[in-house]
């Protein structure tokens, strides 16, 4: 079976477009492949007998370097349990790999810079776009070498830290708010029937809003402009909102992460305060300091364009219909 999947979307799309926090249920047969032993522990129960929790520990291999070279798996990651990842490939086949104390995992380019990078297995993140070299063992494909451009794995990391945090404060207004409460809580599963299985969004347009050096506030231009987008949002059926603010690179790495966080934050404020827009719709705001600039930060114009608050119009393919468009990236 070839699990190379025979069309890859291009780099930059791919990137912008993956939501990584949005991962695909593990099948039970996934999960039960190459289990070998339970732990059974009794669980007290407040009332009545002890309930019984199971817990199924799958083995690993041996040293890989003694292993028949597996085939290729190139997909995304759709699935965490243990030390077993799921990555789901271009045909739509979920293929369960293990993951070994030899396992490397290496992503290369991005905000990590040019040159490979080891990473740690908490580094797969859903949603994150992977190639695996494989060996084959007993319990079916080990992980050899899995790896992952850098870009990709800022951007799941950075969808990965929005949604979560945008799902706590939604539950947190809904137990608060006496009023809506039912109108909230249908708004919120909706939102998460819709996350249930998504693995791709499809970018409908980036409107970027410009800040003066180390200032957060917002200029009436950039008010404008950032009323003008969620009404353009409003416009488009199941749109969501993914912010994401920069700094130049004058100033320490920790004063630009705060202020990058800050400008993202007034931006998301302004957008639900003054122009409307539901927060049940908001992908929680992100600040990536200096990292991925559009411009020289040599020249005091390029520095101008960096200092910059990203404002992505995102429709989930679930709900939009699939687009193989390699060619639209929301320009960060």
């Amino acid at each position: 079976m070839n699990l190379t999947p025979k069309k890859t979307p291009g780099k930059s799309s791919r990137a912008i477009l993956m939501a990584a926090a949005f991962s695909l249920p593990l099948t039970a047969a996934a999960l039960a492949t190459g289990a070998s032993a339970q732990d059974v522990q009794p669980v007290p129960a407040a009332n009545g007998p002890a309930e019984v929790l199971t817990t199924v520990t799958a083995p690993l291999p041996g040293a890989l370097g003694e292993l028949a070279v597996g085939p290729e798996v190139e997909g995304f990651i759709s699935g965490r349990r243990g030390d077993r990842v799921e990555v789901t490939t271009s045909d739509g086949a979920a293929v369960m790999l293990a993951v070994t104390p030899e396992t490397r995992i290496l992503a290369r380019g991005g905000f990590l810079g040019l040159g490979s990078k080891d990473l740690a297995a908490d580094a797969l993140l859903d949603g994150l776009p992977v190639k695996v070299t494989t060996r084959e063992w007993k319990g079916g494909l080990a992980a050899e070498r899995i790896r992952f451009s850098g870009s990709d794995y800022e951007t799941a990391l950075m969808i990965a830290q929005g949604t979560n945090g945008r799902f706590v404060r939604n539950e947190a207004l809904i137990g608060q708010n006496a009023e809506g409460v039912e109108a909230n809580a249908a708004a919120a599963e909706q939102l998460r029937g819709r996350f249930g299985d998504i693995d791709q969004y499809n970018v409908k347009s980036t409107t970027n809003v410009y800040f003066g050096s180390g200032r957060s506030s917002l200029s009436a231009e950039a008010r404008g402009e950032l009323c003008n987008a969620a009404a353009q949002a409003n416009e488009i059926d199941n749109a969501l909102l993914l912010v994401v603010g920069y700094t130049d690179s004058t100033g320490s790495q920790e004063v630009n992460q705060r202020l990058s966080e800050k400008r993202a934050g007034n931006v998301v404020n302004f957008l639900q305060q003054q122009c409307g827009w539901a927060p049940y719709r908001m992908l929680t705001p992100t600040g990536m300091s200096e990292s991925n600039p559009v411009a020289d930060n040599t020249t005091a114009q390029g520095k101008a364009q960096n200092r910059r608050v990203a404002v992505n119009i995102l429709v989930s393919k679930s709900v939009d219909g699939y687009q193989s468009d390699a060619g639209r990236t929301a320009r960060r």
